[in-house]
Order: structure tokens, then C-alpha cells, then sequence
């Protein structure tokens, strides 16, 4: 009697999603893939600057923007190698959300991505800080909601661990795109999704200027 019920139940439940479809509240999205770790071949600077001539149409210009949405390109000069690699990794594989840097990404070996990490760390430079409209109270309310991000990323951008970047002298434009895909997922990661998605736009706003004030990262003109 009772499985009798059970089929006519199932086939019921059954029959309702097949017209309405799943429950909105039980739909579960996919965790982020796994982290990514950074290569460990060796680099070698000299190839990589012939690797790195395609990056100098957008990273060689100390005003370059990315058009839609606009935001100052990445500085690359005194960025850690390893955490290059890691970067690159993502945009290979799609976890890290920007067109032209995964078209990019998508033709490099193991051993171009090491070679052009290799290039772009070994680059001297005066420390500079980065662009930024944020002022002096803005930059103190950005040190004083850092207090997660400097266990990482150092108390003045300089990164604890060379997988992950100094932010140190980076554009406030480009660490707010940053963070923001963090947040909505556009970028997949596992530590930094959840830490992103507490913040608001205020707060990520003045943690970028925060980071930007800090002298450390150099552009790379040619």
C-alpha cells in the first residue's frame, strides 16, 4: 500500500517539475574550482621578453584604460612572479572573467606563463603609488576596514607570500574592478569570493584607495 503511494507521489512530483521546473530554492551553484597554484618550472626573463611584447599594447602605457568598464590597466613592475603565473592560470582557464586576457592567456604554455612572470618581476622601477580620487579620509577609512586584507597582503600592500600580489601602488580603479568581480563571481575564488561579498561599494572603494596611496608597484614602459 505504502509504496504504491510513494510511485504516485514521485511520478507527480515528477510530472510538476517537468512543467514548472525545479524548486528556485533548492538550485545550488557550483562552487569555484580549486585554487590554482603557482607554476613551478623556471622562468626565464629573456624569452620572456620576446613573450611580452603583446602585453606592452595595453601594460607599457602608463594611461591605458580598459574601455568597458573603464579602469586603469594593471601596473605590472615589482609584481611577484609566482603570483603572474597564478593570474595567467586563471585567465587560461577562465575563472578569471576579461576577454582580451583570456584570448590572451588561452595559446601560453606552463613554461611561457613562468617565462613572462619571470620578465615582468625582474623589471626595475622607482616605487609609485597609483592613481587614485580618493582623499585623505577616504585612505584612513580603507586602512581601517583593511584589517582582513593585510594578513595577506601586508600592512602596506606588500604581499605575505609571493602565490599572492602586492597591492602596494596598484590603480584604485583597477583593484576596485577587482574586488567587485570577486564579489559577483566574475572572478572564481575560493578565500576571496566570501571575503568580497561582505563588502559594499563604499567599502571597497576606500580599501582600493587605501592601497593605491601605498608606494610600491612601477609601471613598465618601454
Amino acid at each position: 500500500m505504502f509504496g504504491s503511494k510513494l510511485v504516485s507521489t514521485a511520478a507527480a512530483t515528477f510530472a510538476l517539475v517537468a512543467i514548472f521546473g525545479p524548486a528556485t530554492g533548492f538550485t545550488q551553484k557550483a562552487p569555484p574550482p580549486p585554487p590554482l597554484n603557482p607554476i613551478a618550472l623556471k622562468g626565464d626573463a629573456a624569452r620572456g621578453t620576446t613573450l611580452a611584447e603583446t602585453c606592452y599594447g595595453c601594460h607599457g602605457l602608463p594611461e591605458s584604460h580598459n574601455a568597458y568598464p573603464s579602469y586603469l590597466v594593471p601596473k605590472l613592475g615589482g609584481q611577484n612572479a609566482e603570483y603572474i603565473t597564478v593570474a595567467l592560470q586563471g585567465y587560461r582557464r577562465g575563472t578569471r572573467g576579461h576577454e582580451t586576457m583570456q584570448a590572451q592567456a588561452s595559446s601560453l604554455t606552463d613554461q611561457d606563463i613562468a617565462d613572462v612572470a619571470a620578465y615582468f618581476s625582474a623589471l626595475d622601477g622607482k616605487p609609485e603609488t597609483g592613481r587614485t580620487s580618493g582623499d585623505a579620509a577616504e585612505v584612513a577609512a580603507g586602512k581601517a576596514k583593511s584589517a582582513t586584507c593585510v594578513q595577506c597582503h601586508g600592512l602596506e600592500g606588500v604581499a605575505a607570500a609571493p602565490q599572492w600580489p602586492n597591492l602596494g601602488g596598484q590603480h584604485e580603479s583597477y583593484l576596485v574592478q577587482a574586488l567587485t568581480q570577486y564579489k559577483d563571481g566574475r572572478r572564481a575564488d575560493l578565500l576571496m569570493g566570501p571575503l568580497a561579498s561582505t563588502l559594499d561599494d563604499r567599502a571597497i572603494e576606500e580599501i582600493a584607495a587605501f592601497f593605491a596611496a601605498q608606494p610600491l608597484l612601477h609601471n613598465t614602459p618601454r
